[in-house]
């Protein structure tokens, strides 16, 4: 399987997971204070939301470079 066959495929793939998914969440751990050996840190959850014309267009793109790769040269 070369490059651009493997490319098509994996923006294909993340293109579905995108459109399914609607975005992904991550806990990120911050320090809010500190005081000598005493630490307060905070753990907010982050959520980033993927818009759908973007993994459409992931699909579509990933479509695109998939059928570029079966092409003879």
């Amino acid at each position: 399987m070369n490059a651009l066959r493997l490319t098509g495929v994996v923006l294909i793939v993340l293109g579905l997971a995108g459109f399914f998914t609607g975005g992904f969440s991550f806990t990120k751990e911050t320090t809010q204070a500190k005081l000598g050996p005493l630490e307060l840190t905070v753990k907010d959850k982050e959520t980033v939301n993927v818009p759908q014309w973007l993994s459409l267009g992931a699909i579509a793109l990933g479509a695109v470079v998939l059928v570029l790769g079966f092409r003879k040269p």
